[in-house]
């Protein structure tokens, strides 16, 4: 994987005076959102609150949860419990919930709940969640349909995101016993991973599988700038989503395909680590940047290195020399994915993070949601803005540089 030995790394005091100023803001944004969820996007620095119908309306409780665990402040645990209540009637109610999405939704806002307090009704909604992300799954083809209604012509397709749904499938297999969830997870992700990269390891934003015979058939994108370009936040999600399949099903096929993907999105980033919004953009392009895009591959980094470490410290005693130097390059991995994610964190802690309330009530500048191209089918909103995820993976990469942690996904 690439190095950059001249980028500085954040410190221990930068990740705590960083962790606490986010949690100040979350604090501070309460009152405005109180019983309800902000919008997926900041618009002009600030973002409005919205009903809980979004695909995002996971990530503000997940900021609540996380500035619970840093302060063990009750003015956050009782307004994410409060949110809980709002997912639980969302699932049961089945409002807006004919999506992949069920992951980003129910694992930073019920499954945190469940593990952080044990809050039953946080169980029972992430479980009934989880039932309804595998109602999506398409036998012919092997994978979790992503939108529209299921089997819709024009829709026999799964995206790159999904990875990060994945997680809550595995949650309620060892929460619940039953194996089901498990095993749709893992057929997803061979689908996805057979198909999704291509064979210089960037990413298909969707991809679309034969409705007829279950083949593959081909790749697209939505919100990248062209099919055959290379969607920033896609990237960033293949590293997170590797490095989670990783954390379940542990195996060197997974590692490797990590360290090729995560080496392809390195080699296209610009000076201060931070990707324009796709990574065929590079420096002096003039086209916006997605801030979210670091944060989300910064997390992925750091998950891969405890996994690594995991591995070690639950691996038997060294017997041979080729167990050795396997410890031996577990760590010299991990230490290199901790290294890579501190200096990612050290550019958006300086250059990207809101430091005056007065200016924004988000967390990170400079995301873009959907950026329109002559070449996409996306709807445009959300451009150099705050964008709610990018807010909650900045503030999880800081939550785990700043202790072993562990996550809700």
């Amino acid at each position: 994987m690439i190095e950059f030995p001249e980028k500085p790394c954040i410190s221990a005091e930068e990740v705590q005076t960083a962790l606490s100023a986010a949690c100040a803001q979350v604090k501070h944004n309460i009152p405005l959102f109180t019983g309800f969820c902000q919008n997926h996007s900041s618009v002009n620095g600030f973002y409005p609150k919205c009903e809980n119908n979004q695909w995002t309306c996971g990530f503000w409780p997940g900021e609540i949860w996380l500035s619970y665990e840093h302060t063990g402040d009750s003015v956050f645990r009782s307004e994410a419990e409060r949110l809980v209540q709002s997912f639980y009637n969302r699932i049961v109610n089945k409002i807006e919930v004919d999506h992949h999405d069920m992951g980003f939704l129910y694992s930073p806002s019920c499954v945190a709940a469940y593990k952080l307090i044990g809050n039953e009704t946080a169980k029972k909604a992430a479980i009934m969640a989880a039932d309804q992300l595998i109602s999506r799954f398409q036998p012919k083809g092997g994978f979790i349909q992503a939108w529209g209604k299921k089997g819709e012509k024009g829709n026999y397709r799964y995206i790159i995101d999904c990875l990060l749904n994945l997680p809550l499938l595995y949650w309620a297999s060892e929460t619940t016993g039953d194996a089901k969830y498990s095993e749709i997870a893992n057929t997803h992700i061979r689908t996805c991973l057979k198909n999704s990269f291509r064979d210089d390891f960037s990413t298909y934003h969707t991809f679309f599988m034969n409705q007829n015979t279950g083949e593959p058939d081909h790749g697209a994108t939505c919100q990248g700038y062209k099919d055959d370009s290379f969607w920033a936040r896609g990237q960033a999600w293949a590293i997170y989503g590797i490095a989670l399949a990783f954390k379940y099903v542990n195996t060197t096929e997974y590692l490797t395909l990590f360290d090729n993907v995560s080496t392809f999105f390195l080699s296209r980033l610009p000076k201060d680590f931070v990707p324009y919004w796709d990574l065929v953009f590079a420096d002096g392009s003039n086209e916006p940047r997605d801030s979210s895009s670091a944060a989300i591959a910064a997390c992925g980094f750091l998950q891969m290195a405890d996994n690594l470490d995991a591995t070690n410290s639950g691996s038997a005693s060294v017997s041979s020399e080729s167990d050795y130097a396997k410890k031996v390059q577990n760590s010299e991995k991990a230490a290199s994915y901790k290294k890579i994610a501190a200096q990612i964190m050290k550019s958006l802690c300086d250059s990207y993070a809101v430091k005056d309330g007065s200016t924004s009530n988000g967390l990170l500048l400079h995301g873009t949601y959907s950026k329109k191209s002559p070449y996409n089918t996306c709807t445009e909103e959300g451009v150099d803005e705050c964008v709610s995820w990018g807010d909650y993976f900045y503030m999880e990469a800081l939550t785990r540089l700043s202790k072993k942690w562990n996550p809700y996904w």
